[in-house]
């Protein structure tokens, strides 16, 4: 077998299909194939670190949508059937369906706090829906995250907090599946989490820059 060099042997281990995307990033630069894996590399790390703000900002987000519920149905707000019956119950099966998702994550649990740590990203996101801010957002969400911009309303403030959400589930699910970041505003969504956490909390937004190495990593691309 004729020898490769050694980033041959890892594009072939990785795939040269995987490897195209960040070669046609690379390009008109020379040489491709050490640039390609360079940005490779920086893009698993900066990947890595950014799961770490966006784990505290979910945290936060779920636990201020938590208060809110309880202030509404209870503590034990995931066994509410009038919460439960709040919820979307779209029929076709490949739509996120809430209902379905409270559901399954409330089954053979003991505790709201379980069910809480049981519900995807997506619900929580669902949650800042128009159709929540009579009963929900109007009464609390300034009481839940109450450094808000008091110059705004809470129908704006609950879609910024809505469009927000989306932005950083899509980084998460990129990073999950192991897909390429490197195009995205990484800086941008930085700063979305650290605002979105600073909305319940600034102290914990603080904490939460000071414990990263994203924002290094971010600027740090090859």
């Amino acid at each position: 077998m004729a020898s490769i060099s050694p980033d041959q042997a890892i594009k072939a281990a990785l795939s040269a299909a995987r490897l195209g995307t960040f070669e046609a990033e690379i390009l008109p630069l020379a040489p491709i194939l050490p640039g390609a894996l360079a940005l490779y590399a920086w893009n698993a790390q900066v990947s890595a670190a950014m799961l770490a703000p966006l784990h505290l900002c979910e945290v936060v987000i779920r636990n201020a949508v938590s208060d809110a519920l309880t202030a509404v149905y209870g503590p034990q707000w995931p066994w509410s059937t009038a919460f439960e019956g709040s919820l979307p119950n779209p029929p076709d099966r490949r739509a996120f369906n809430p209902r379905r998702e409270l559901n399954r994550a409330r089954g053979g649990q003991p505790s709201t706090g379980k069910v809480i740590a049981e519900l995807k990203m997506v619900f929580w996101q669902k949650m800042f829906t128009g159709r929540f801010d009579t009963r929900i957002w109007n009464p609390h969400l300034r009481n839940v995250m109450p450094y808000l911009d008091p110059a705004k309303t809470v129908q704006n403030l609950r879609r910024l907090i809505h469009t927000d959400l989306e932005q950083l589930r899509e980084l998460r699910n990129r990073i999950a599946h192991h897909e390429p970041i490197f195009k995205r505003p990484l800086a941008g969504d930085f700063t979305k989490i650290e605002e979105l956490i600073a909305f319940r909390c600034p102290t914990t937004s603080a904490w939460m820059v000071q414990n990263q190495q994203a924002q290094a990593l971010i600027q740090a691309r090859p």
